[in-house]
């Protein structure tokens, strides 16, 4: 039995879709099983309520052999709510049930001198430091920012220019989602694997923001520029938006680690390349259409 957690989110979804032509018995927990698509609600157990609920992941865990675990970016008073916190029931889950096998969506940044100082991203390290405290086989999926981010700034998009802290031409790699669905699938379908240990997972290429301007430009057949934000003025407008000050500075925090080569330091030669080029996802993915 394999639980996948937010089955229908970004990297959860592609998950779940990679998993349904298995022979594999499949559970999901969500808050509302509407939102699972039609292909899966006749294949997968359903397990209704947040994964972050003693009573709900308990019951979710019971029989399972396999978990993706990932924690929805939702911001909370502190980011080691939003990531160990939340985790904290499920690892004491894992635990009582004798799961076998973990994949967990991570970041990039563990090893480095980063590590302590990225904020979102040492929290991330620390919610699989964790799971791994719980004896399962873990493997986490260090992560580089997505490609599917682009769709946030659709509307700055349409009107011809992106926002971002991270300098211009620094070169980083990006993923797509679906990649990453597709590798976390194969760890939990193979479960051969032993031990703990981050893998990153990148794209097959290095963009700069400038260069993702560019390229989904020559897409779309628009004009688009990007334009740098300093990092005090990014924390200055999430927090005005609503988001709690010590999750603000600590989503800059990250962004300033991966300006000054955090997500750069992995050998590409150690990492899964998936196959998605930037310039494909925008293709097949980037709607502008209002």
């Amino acid at each position: 039995m394999i639980l996948v957690t937010t089955p229908t989110g970004n990297i959860g979804s592609h998950v779940l879709r990679n998993l349904l032509d298995s022979d594999e018995r499949l559970r999901v927990i969500l808050r509302d099983p509407a939102r699972l698509p039609p292909e899966a609600r006749s294949r997968v157990e359903v397990v209704q309520g947040s994964h972050e609920d003693a009573g709900a992941i308990d019951a979710a865990m019971k029989g399972v052999d396999a978990v993706f675990w990932l924690c929805p970016p939702t911001p909370r008073a502190t980011p080691e709510a939003a990531t160990t916190g939340f985790t904290r029931a499920g690892a004491e889950a894992i635990r009582r049930h004798r799961v076998g096998h973990v994949v967990a969506a991570t970041t990039l940044g563990r090893g480095t001198k980063w590590q302590d100082r990225a904020g979102m991203a040492t929290a991330s390290i620390r919610m699989v430091d964790l799971l791994r405290e719980t004896g399962a086989a873990v493997r986490g999926l260090a992560l580089p920012a997505f490609m599917d981010n682009a769709r946030l700034q659709v509307s700055a998009i349409r009107a011809g220019a992106m926002q971002g802290a991270i300098s211009p031409d620094r070169k980083l790699p990006h993923v797509a989602t679906r990649d990453v669905g597709a590798v976390g699938a194969g760890l939990l379908s193979d479960r051969s694997w032993t031990g703990q240990a981050d893998i990153p997972v990148l794209g097959p290429e290095e963009h700069s923001y400038a260069d993702i301007a560019r390229i989904i430009g020559e897409e779309t057949g628009r004009m688009i520029r990007y334009e740098q934000v300093p990092f005090k003025e990014l924390a200055q407008q999430i927090i005005g938006v609503g988001w709690p000050e010590p999750f603000a500075d600590a989503y800059v925090a990250m962004l300033r680690a991966k300006d000054e080569g955090m997500d750069n330091a992995v050998p590409r030669s150690s990492a899964i390349l998936g196959p998605t080029t930037f310039r494909r996802w925008v293709a097949e993915e980037l709607r502008l259409d209002p």
